[in-house]
C-alpha cells in the first residue's frame, strides 16, 4: 500500500474495528501547511464521502492547542459519536474572532478529524487509524502563507513553534501507524 492508492487506504481503515462507538475515526495529524486536509479529502470521498472534521473550525483563533480545543472536541464531537449520536460542534469564524454556527457530524462508517492536534494522546482510545503528513519547513510557510496572506506570516511563525513543541512533548508522529509525504 502507498500513501497515494487512496482505494488501499479505505480498505485499510474499513480492515480495522470501531473504537468510537461504531465509529471509525481516522486522525491525520502533521505540521500545518504539510496537507493534511488534502489528504483527509481524497481519502473522505474513497470511504463514500465520510465526514471531515477540521481541527482549525475547533480551535479559538491561534490559540489553538490549548486545553479548550479538547473540551470541545471530547464534550461536541467524541463523547456523543462513543454514544451513538450525531456530534455537533461549533465552528470558529476566524474572521469574526468568536464561535459560530453549529455543524452535525452524523454517526458514520468512518470519521476524519484532521488538523494538528488530531493526533493527540487524549483522542487515543478511539483513533482506529493515524496518519501523520509531513512536509518540509518552507514548502509549509509558502503554503500557509499563500492561504492566509503575508500579514499572517508572523502567526504561521508563531504557531511553528507551538506545534513543534506540542508534537515533540506528545510524541505524536512516533505515534503514527502511516507517515505521507505531503510535499508532492
Amino acid at each position: 500500500m502507498t500513501a497515494t492508492d487512496f482505494h488501499a487506504l479505505a480498505t485499510w481503515v474499513r480492515a480495522a474495528p470501531p473504537l468510537l462507538g461504531s465509529v471509525r475515526l481516522v486522525v491525520v495529524d502533521g505540521p500545518a501547511g504539510s496537507g493534511k486536509t488534502t489528504f483527509a479529502s481524497r481519502l473522505a470521498a474513497e470511504l463514500g464521502d465520510a465526514p471531515v472534521v477540521h481541527m482549525d473550525d475547533l480551535y479559538e483563533g491561534w490559540s489553538g492547542l490549548d486545553a479548550g480545543v479538547w473540551h470541545r472536541l471530547e464534550s461536541q464531537l467524541l463523547a456523543p459519536l462513543r454514544e451513538g449520536h450525531p456530534g455537533n460542534y461549533q465552528v470558529y469564524d476566524w474572521d469574526a474572532g468568536r464561535f459560530a454556527e453549529w455543524v452535525t457530524v452524523p454517526v458514520a462508517d468512518a470519521v476524519i478529524l484532521e488538523g494538528v492536534g488530531a493526533a493527540a494522546r487524549p483522542v487515543d482510545p478511539w483513533a482506529t487509524r493515524r496518519v501523520w503528513v509531513e512536509g518540509g519547513e518552507a514548502l509549509r510557510m509558502q503554503r500557509g502563507v499563500a492561504r492566509d496572506g503575508e500579514a499572517l506570516r508572523h502567526e504561521w511563525v508563531r504557531w511553528a513553534v507551538r506545534e513543534s513543541e506540542h508534537f515533540a512533548a506528545d510524541g505524536t508522529r512516533q505515534r503514527a501507524d502511516l507517515v505521507v509525504d505531503g510535499s508532492a
